[in-house]
């Protein structure tokens, strides 16, 4: 009788331990991609105790069938928000990668009550008004020509075959010309922390295309980590990258 309530005790402090230590994450991914690319990512948390959240936006990965010309960034931060709203979740770690720091922008300044912190994991950091071709420095009058577009869709060579599964689709050229209204000063109250990933071998820091959103968020005193890593750290840095998330909880 001693030794059930003795293991009883222990398997109760046991729990209680690892619910202290637990934090929620929901991950947004990229233009193209889906919550497909972070499947390793999430495994490895939630084997760490951790609780995750992968929703794929709208027109994106296994839900491209929904597809129409409507959806925009605006459709894509509901997406998350109404994750967050419909699972009650609280205390939330957000993560974007890389157009994803686009929606999660967006959805720390819908719901900024809901939110523990914001991770930017190599992704758009916009200003106030900004759209993302806007954000990266681009021709906005020139985006129709410079950008291989097809049925309101953005379709680099890379997305053209169909034959395999995952596999990253064309994405809703409305995301990426429409504008993102929100406050910087409501976005300033929470933590945020900016990864920064670069490739020696590809020129290194001042090369890479993320760089001027790794200047701002130093201008901004975020916390910066920086990785050497290729632009999706989830593939080829997966330890490491779940090693700096584990730190951000």
């Amino acid at each position: 009788m001693r030794l059930k309530y003795f293991l009883t005790l222990v398997l109760m402090i046991v729990t209680l331990g690892g619910a202290q230590g637990q934090s929620t994450y929901v991950i947004v991914h990229g233009a193209w991609g889906g919550a497909w690319q972070f499947k390793k990512t999430a495994q490895q948390l939630q084997a760490a105790g951790q609780v995750v959240y992968r929703p794929t936006l709208t027109g994106l990965g296994e839900r491209h069938h929904l597809y129409t010309e409507s959806v925009d960034l605006k459709t894509h931060i509901k997406d998350v928000v109404n994750t967050i709203l419909f699972e009650d979740l609280k205390e939330v770690i957000l993560v974007g990668h890389s157009y994803g720091g686009m929606v999660v922008t967006g959805v720390a300044d819908s719901i900024p009550e809901r939110i523990k912190k914001i991770v930017y994991l190599d992704a758009v950091v916009p200003g106030e008004g900004q759209s993302l071709v806007q954000s990266m420095g681009m021709d906005e009058s020139n985006t129709q020509r410079s950008l291989a577009i097809e049925g309101g869709r953005v379709v680099p060579a890379w997305v053209r075959d169909t034959t395999k599964t995952p596999r990253d689709v064309p994405h809703p050229l409305a995301s990426f010309i429409q504008p993102l209204n929100f406050s910087m000063d409501r976005l300033s109250k929470l933590p945020i922390t900016y990864v920064f990933t670069y490739e020696s071998d590809k020129g290194g820091k001042e090369k890479d295309e993320f760089y001027r959103f790794y200047q701002k968020a130093k201008e901004r005193n975020w916390k910066i980590v920086e990785l050497e890593a290729s632009h999706n750290p989830q593939i080829d840095k997966l330890n490491e990258l779940v090693a700096i998330l584990l730190e951000e909880k």
